[in-house]
């Protein structure tokens, strides 16, 4: 094995992705970081581009979340472990792990840390979110108790790739979705596509998925071939009229929508095509307020619920992957190294460039 020695004589800088409250986007060279006696320093291998990432940079904020200085960007990676500082147990150099990068406060105290429901934790270190900075860097110093280890089946993009489908896992599970619950999925984004793999290991059917796109909708129907495309445009303004569409494709109402883009026209156009006592439920991010058709969902005794990241979902994540149940490989189409981090920006953030997930890779 490299020893820590000779990575950082071969790569001595710690290079990252950053942008600022003037949007700009470029590369910061530092020093490598000392971990801490409970922390890793890894070796990010690859990181996926978020999103969230992208908005950032072009926007400056997303809801309260606001860039106020210089930000790294990224929270989808996984690396290798290349130190460990005195009081680590787990992890030894060499060891292949995929980095969580939500870190609650774990304080007896914090309720939402106590139950078990840390992604709600208020002193929580996201990495990437405002002011703490990202992932998206050669070296990473991480605590131990938020790494998982890659087992040998699975590579470190598919490892950076567990994260968008703990975002994926955590919307099926607090949707309750069940085997041969008749299903729409609003968006053929990232994480519309990497829902529908996990909805399709669950076993909904049918599942109807929607998208502004039709390159999208064919890598929708390459992934899942069972999967029933429906393209959506300019001329489906009327929201009814789309819920109308999106039964036709379906067969019948839908007993829940997983909404992927958080635009407010698809969220009205999932809330019309659900039958009565079903579910919405919202997993794409939107704008900071929006409106809802009330007595519809009032009538038809409609559940309106969102989601909030995730907590306890990589073991699962590393399991289904691991097991062959959901193949994350197909995803990834565009791949950059950490010095181009830029063109890989303009590629994830290019609709031309027909990318579904970017990854910036260290070898």
């Amino acid at each position: 094995m490299t020893s820590v020695t000779q990575i950082l004589e071969r790569k001595p800088e710690n290079v990252s992705v950053n942008t600022n409250p003037s949007h700009d986007l470029y590369l910061v060279h530092e020093q490598v970081p000392s971990s801490g006696p409970k922390e890793c320093l890894i070796h990010v291998r690859a990181t996926g581009i978020c999103g969230s990432d992208v908005h950032f940079w072009k926007h400056g904020r997303i809801g309260d979340m606001v860039v106020c200085g210089q930000n790294g960007l990224g929270h989808e990676s996984a690396g290798v472990v290349i130190q460990v500082g005195k009081e680590v147990t787990r992890f030894k150099p060499g060891d292949r792990v995929a980095l969580e990068c939500g870190v609650p406060c774990s304080k007896p105290t914090c309720t939402f840390c106590r139950t078990g429901r840390y992604n709600a934790c208020p002193d929580v270190v996201f990495f990437s979110t405002p002011p703490y900075h990202g992932t998206l860097r050669r070296y990473h110093v991480h605590p131990e108790d938020w790494l998982h280890p890659l087992p040998d089946q699975l590579n470190y993009e598919e490892g950076s790739l567990l994260e968008p489908l703990s975002v994926a896992l955590a919307g099926i599970d607090r949707a309750e979705l069940r085997l041969g619950d008749p299903l729409v999925i609003c968006g053929a984004g990232p994480i519309g596509l990497v829902t529908l793999l996990a909805a399709h290991a669950a076993g909904a059917a049918p599942i109807v998925i929607t998208d502004i796109d039709e390159n999208r909708l064919k890598t929708a129907q390459q992934l899942v071939p069972r999967v029933r495309p429906l393209r959506v445009g300019k001329e489906d303004s009327d929201a009814k009229e789309l819920g109308n569409r999106i039964i036709r494709t379906l067969g019948e109402e839908a007993k829940l929508i997983l909404e992927c883009t958080g635009v407010e026209s698809s969220i009205h156009a999932g809330i019309f095509a659900t039958r009565f006592g079903g579910s919405v439920f919202v997993i794409g991010v939107g704008k900071a307020s929006q409106t809802i058709p009330f007595m519809h969902l009032s009538a038809k005794e409609i559940d309106l619920r969102f989601q909030y990241r995730y907590h306890d979902t990589y073991p699962k994540a590393i399991t289904l992957v691991e097991q062959g149940l959901i193949d994350l490989k197909p995803l990834v189409t565009h791949r950059f190294s950490l010095d181009d981090g830029l063109a890989a920006f303009a590629a994830a953030s290019d609709p031309s460039a027909r990318a579904v997930k970017v990854q910036i890779l260290d070898d």
